[in-house]
């Protein structure tokens, strides 16, 4: 049977219980990028074992997409969601339809160059929780553990 690439994982992983509540709270509440999370998973998943050179290319490249396009137009999608005056309803909440398919493409485009940048040689899986726990220490001073630990017991076994 053929691996599934990172996207299809990524997809399915997120479908399940709790995964999605789980890495929306650790994006609003630890500032933690939701597709680099689970490209660090997906590595674990199927044995590949990022060195420090390629979680900082991958934290490179995930920033570089964050900043310039998913989270204004994340940002922009919530601006959307909440009624404003002068404009029209429906035409306020076609526009935010379009902008949250057009984040999502970019979510998508980054997560294709996060596989890109992920080992070819994949051994057996790995732990959830080292994988995030060591992608977590390259991006930020501070690592969530307790809330990675709640992620790492929530992603498909």
């Amino acid at each position: 049977m053929r691996e599934a690439g990172f996207w299809d994982w990524a997809v399915a992983a997120y479908a399940m219980p709790a995964v999605a509540e789980t890495c929306l709270s650790l994006q609003d509440t630890n500032d933690q990028d939701v597709p680099l999370l689970l490209w660090a998973a997906w590595c674990a998943a199927t044995g590949r074992q990022p060195d420090e050179d390629d979680l900082d290319a991958a934290c490179d490249t995930a920033r570089v997409w964050r900043d310039a396009a998913i989270v204004p137009l994340r940002d922009l999608r919530r601006r959307l969601n909440s009624t404003i005056p002068d404009m029209n309803q429906d035409d306020r909440l076609a526009v935010r339809e379009q902008i949250k398919v057009v984040e999502l493409d970019a979510e998508r485009r980054l997560m294709a160059a996060l596989e890109r940048l992920a080992p070819t040689s994949a051994g057996p899986p790995l732990p959830y929780l080292e994988a995030l726990v060591a992608l977590s220490r390259r991006r930020d001073r501070v690592t969530p553990r307790p809330a990675l630990a709640v992620l790492a017991e929530r992603l498909p076994a």
